[in-house]
């Protein structure tokens, strides 16, 4: 397919997955001098926040970054899968995946590719170079003498390579107490009997084996292309994410003494591990380094004792925020920038691009070409999964026994992802089909499809009426659907079965909004107020819901509120930035932007309020460079391209005010408005319009 070959920004790629890293932790490490290798790759490179989907689960995220597709087109929808022959579970399988992934589409391309780790990758595929599947660390034995053959199907490559794969693989028993104080200094004050030091010694040699694996693969022989990926920070962080200062309220003093350095130093070994893989990439390698979503290291990171094993998997979640971490660095990519917050989707299109490979029309993401030193040249195929020849997939007939998983099986359900349902598989195949559908209509509902979610959700809720969580969606889902007297018909059975909701509450008063009911919408918003105001953590939101209401006085108020509450994060400072704008207090809303770009620079909303709040002041100027910066983060968003246009024009700039208004037509052909990727002002009357009208409210 080489016919498809377009010029390659970078002669040699190496696309590293760090799942749940988060720069909240490591910029702090970086600024202190203890993740030198990451700080290196950042100054040769552009970084990003890049926006995770929904439902943040590792198997369908990595499968979504791998194959540039929501899930419901790659087929990966849980940790794991009922069997094939109905009997069991198995550890979603490469064979269950729909469509090429990027080392499919390499290997088409006559282009040579490894993979280490990923997830959903065993068995693995016979692609041009090595595939080392996720599941390398199976059937491991708990003494030292005993034999560890590799299980068939973790290994694709030459029969070399395989066994030092095998060879570079390290047992939990290899783990010396020297070797275990480097993740765990004090760990001579933990108690007798604690099984918190073992479990990191697990985690620790899982962590070592995948590095010394992803070693010897690149060291097997030339390469175009190599992805990598490790999960330590995400497994340890579900286990000792909590004992990290400051002290939750429920952690031990003595716990913290023990386990509180786990999560920074796993980072600190990550970065040494880096280091290495880039001496073995050599030279002239670019990199492409990403997480899959972030992890909750501070005063958000969620509470869950006291709960059942079916509870707990659905919570776990809850550890994982929205922003994870992209850096695009090396030859062929700008260095020293920061861009707006690409997504999970478009990973893989701009992988293909750097490579100078088409991008595949039924891919749901873009190429990042802000990245880039020089905009790349772009190609398109209709869909790679038409392209014949090659591709080292597996043939549809091949399966896998559902029980050679176990080790894996038994992870997920220490880390709480699955409930251990004590040997009963009719059971468990039955909730993993529920759940696997649960996710379908979360995918379908957050990507814009919510009218194709209703009916899997009120399938779920007419087989399972008292699992509110298929209840509350349902009704988010109708809401979103723009069904909204559906979603009310359903208010009274969500509150009877959860009374005292907040959620319910507050989406009761959005409803009414939307369809119009004013004193429908009063009065719930009364009650909303009334029986939740007073909460710190819902003080953002109400403030958001009287900016739908045109309250504009109240919504700041609360705002403020939300401020107060949360100091360190952008969000509570949009919301009363909003605020002041309509209010006209335009010295104030652009206090509260730069505030907010302190904490995450790259937030197109907030370089739009800050825009717009200096061109109602009159500061022409610096409204001009405030859209411009916006416009960098958002190139698409109609809202900044109108206001933009709108000040060029009034400062005389023919020739920037044409290629703004040329830009702003394009867009509004493409329908390219406020999505999630872009800024948002809703409900704003101090839009472009009412600002060349000299309009004063």
């Amino acid at each position: 397919m080489l016919f498809l070959m377009l010029p390659r920004p970078v002669q040699r790629l190496l696309i590293l997955g760090w799942d749940a890293a988060d720069w909240q932790i490591i910029d702090p490490l970086i600024a202190r001098g203890q993740m030198p290798n990451l700080a290196a790759i950042i100054a040769a490179g552009t970084r990003a926040n890049l926006r995770t989907m929904e439902p943040k689960l590792s198997p369908i995220l990595w499968s979504t970054i791998a194959t540039g597709k929501t899930a419901d087109k790659h087929g990966i929808l849980n940790f794991v899968e009922p069997n094939p022959s109905g009997e069991g579970v198995r550890v979603s399988s490469s064979t269950t995946r729909k469509t090429k992934a990027l080392w499919n589409i390499l290997t088409q391309s006559a282009l040579r590719v490894h993979t280490v780790g990923w997830y959903a990758s065993h068995p693995a595929e016979p692609i041009t170079g090595t595939c080392v599947s996720n599941l390398l660390m199976e059937q491991a034995p708990s003494t030292t003498s005993a034999p560890w053959p590799l299980m068939a199907g973790v290994v694709h490559g030459s029969p070399e390579c395989a066994t030092r794969v095998a060879a570079a693989r390290v047992r939990v028993t290899d783990i010396t107490r020297d070797e275990l104080k480097e993740l765990l200094p004090n760990a001579a004050q933990a108690g007798r009997g604690d099984h918190r030091p073992a479990t990191l010694a697990k985690e620790f040699a899982r962590m070592r084996s995948l590095h010394r694996a992803a070693i010897e693969t690149l060291r097997s022989g030339a390469w175009d292309c190599a992805m990598v990926f490790h999960d330590t920070i995400d497994t340890i962080g579900h286990h000792f994410m909590e004992y990290r200062p400051p002290r939750m309220d429920h952690v031990k003093p003595a716990d913290l003494r023990v386990y509180g350095e786990v999560m920074d130093r796993v980072y600190r070994m990550h970065d040494r591990l880096l280091g290495e893989l880039l001496e073995a990439a050599g030279v002239g390698t670019s990199v492409i380094l990403i997480s899959d979503h972030g992890f909750h290291s501070g005063t958000e990171r969620p509470v869950i004792l006291d709960v059942s094993k079916e509870e707990r998997a659905t919570l776990e979640s809850r550890w994982h925020r929205v922003h994870g971490v992209a850096i695009f660095s090396g030859p062929g990519f700008r260095s020293g920038e920061s861009i707006g917050a690409p997504t999970l989707l478009d990973i893989a299109p701009t992988a293909l691009a750097a490579l100078g490979l088409g991008i595949g029309l039924d891919m749901d993401g873009r190429v990042v070409t802000e990245a880039f030193e020089v905009a790349p040249a772009l190609a398109t195929v209709p869909s790679w999964d038409d392209v014949p020849g090659n591709a080292g997939m597996h043939p549809p007939e091949m399966r896998q026994d559902p029980f050679e998983a176990s080790d894996a099986l038994q992870q997920l359900i220490d880390l709480g992802y699955m409930a251990d349902m004590g040997g009963d598989h009719k059971k468990l195949v039955e909730l993993t089909r529920r759940e696997s559908q649960f996710n379908l209509a979360v995918v379908l509902m957050t990507t814009g499809r919510a009218a194709l979610a209703v009916p899997i959700f009120t399938k779920l809720v007419a087989e399972h009426p008292s699992e509110i969580r298929y209840l509350s969606l349902l009704v988010h889902c109708q809401h979103a659907a723009g069904d909204y007297a559906a979603s009310l018909a359903l208010f009274e059975q969500w509150e009877h079965q959860s009374p005292g909701s907040a959620e319910s509450a507050m989406l009761r008063v959005v409803s009414h909004i939307a369809l119009g009911n004013d004193a429908a919408a009063a009065d719930a918003m009364e009650s909303l107020v009334r029986n939740h105001g007073r909460a710190p953590d819902l003080a953002r939101p109400i403030a958001d819901i009287y900016a739908l209401l045109g309250q504009w006085q109240t919504s700041g108020e609360y705002a403020a509120r939300a401020v107060t509450h949360d100091p360190n994060t952008p969000e509570p400072r949009l919301s009363a930035a909003r605020a002041a704008l309509e209010l006209g207090n335009f010295e104030e809303c652009a206090e509260f932007c730069m505030d907010a770009t302190e904490r995450d620079m790259a937030i197109p909303e907030a370089h739009h309020l800050l825009g717009a709040a200096l061109a109602w002041a009159g500061e022409l100027e610096h409204a001009a460079q405030s859209f411009q910066i916006a416009l960098k983060f958002a190139p698409k968003n109609r809202d900044s391209l109108a206001f933009a246009a709108a000040v060029e024009h009034a400062r005389g700039n023919a020739s920037a005010a044409a290629d703004l208004d040329a830009r702003l037509l394009e867009s509004s052909q493409q329908g390219s408005g406020s999505t999630a990727r872009t800024p948002s002002v809703q409900h704003s009357t101090r839009t472009a319009d009412a600002w060349k009208k000299g309009a004063r409210s």
